[in-house]
């Protein structure tokens, strides 16, 4: 066995046990910085950025003492432990103004599929008995191949839903498809659950003019990423009120969704778990809860150092799934700490935060 697999079959652990509320074979930052300490010694960047930071992650006490990778990293060199003949996977993010999407690639998608399955059971299925109708409001997998979403959302239809549904096809939605879906849920009083992205149901909404769905109790919606598209700005409470209308749907029965095509775990809204009874931090709107093998810390953008509780800052993502790339993510987001979770509030604005920048040149940097 390599360290590599040895390090996922660790993580694979560690999440069976934090799930199961058992006893955790090893602590948090034991873990992240025995990955850290293999990415330092398989990825040059990595070791120079550390290397510019005076830290040595075999001798660090805490993953927090750690430089992450900026996520515009990811799309300006190959950030992975491993060589490419030994990809099995490339995810790559959504296109960029400079045209340059960013790669995230994988030797093994085990470990990225039993944490999505952990924390959606936990987040988006905690009272399913049997499987939903499934309806996704995306290209099937094999058009998409390389989204990380569409990856996810069929690995949800596989092993929680029944007769998926795919509804757009070469860049068009087929509403004659999502139509007969929903009747047929309807019809045979299955729950279902309908999956997209927030402009997917921004488009939909907009073809269906005001059209109705509704769909049998128990029903859900899962929904993920920003609410500006290229025509308009969507209002968050007013796209969730309008999946409710037209789906019929309790508002708490729309769990949104926060990931990254850089991270290999998600966080997820409380609203369902707390609608249902059940245990979870926040039943509010907007808050994203991180399972237990990912922290989520708002840092400050020159510093990147923590900012004080309740106050806002640049996302920074200590995701122990991220085995083969970087289990220290530093993003451009803005969020601060509220009720166990993060609530979001947007990219920062302008150009790329100065200590983003300054790590991006220590990763390039030959001279480091």
């Amino acid at each position: 066995m390599t360290a590599s697999e040895h390090l996922h079959e660790r993580v694979r652990a560690y999440v069976d046990a934090a799930i199961k509320g058992l006893p955790l074979p090893e602590s948090f930052d034991e873990l992240g910085l025995a990955i850290a300490a293999h990415q330092a010694a398989t990825q040059p960047g990595y070791a120079r950025l550390c290397a510019a930071r005076r830290v040595d992650p075999t001798k660090a006490r805490a993953l927090s003492e750690l430089p992450a990778v900026p996520a515009d990293a990811f799309r300006m060199m190959r950030v992975a432990n491993h060589a490419p003949e030994d990809d099995v996977i490339t995810f790559r993010t959504s296109g960029t103004t400079l045209g340059t999407r960013g790669e995230h690639v994988m030797s093994t998608t085990r470990t990225y599929e039993e944490v999505a399955l952990a924390w959606g059971r936990w987040a988006l299925f905690p009272d399913v008995e049997d499987r939903l109708v499934t309806i996704v409001l995306a290209p099937p997998p094999d058009v998409a191949h390389d989204s990380s979403l569409g990856f996810m959302m069929a690995l949800f239809a596989r092993h929680f839903g029944r007769d998926a549904i795919w509804v757009v096809n070469e860049g068009d939605i087929a509403l004659d498809r999502l139509v007969e879906a929903c009747d047929r849920a309807r019809a045979s009083q299955l729950p279902a659950i309908v999956m997209g992205a927030s402009f997917a149901f921004v488009h939909v909404l907009d073809a269906l003019e005001g059209r109705k769905l509704p769909l049998p109790e128990g029903s859900r919606a899962m929904q993920t990423g920003g609410f500006k598209g290229k025509s308009r700005v969507v209002e968050a409470d007013e796209l969730r009120a309008a999946i409710a209308d037209t789906f019929a749907l309790p508002s708490e029965n729309i769990v949104s969704e926060y990931g990254m095509t850089e991270l290999s775990s998600q966080a997820y809204e409380g609203t369902l778990r707390a609608r249902l009874g059940l245990d979870t931090p926040s039943r509010t709107p907007g808050v994203f809860l991180p399972p237990p093998w990912m922290r989520i810390v708002p840092v400050d953008p020159e510093t990147m150092l923590p900012v004080p509780e309740g106050e806002v800052g640049l996302l920074r993502f200590e995701d122990l799934a991220n085995v083969d790339s970087a289990v220290v993510v530093q993003t451009a987001d803005r969020g601060r700490r509220e009720e166990g979770g993060i609530r979001l509030l947007g990219r920062a604005p302008g150009a790329m935060p100065r200590g983003c920048s300054i790590a991006i040149d220590e990763l390039l940097s030959r001279d480091a």
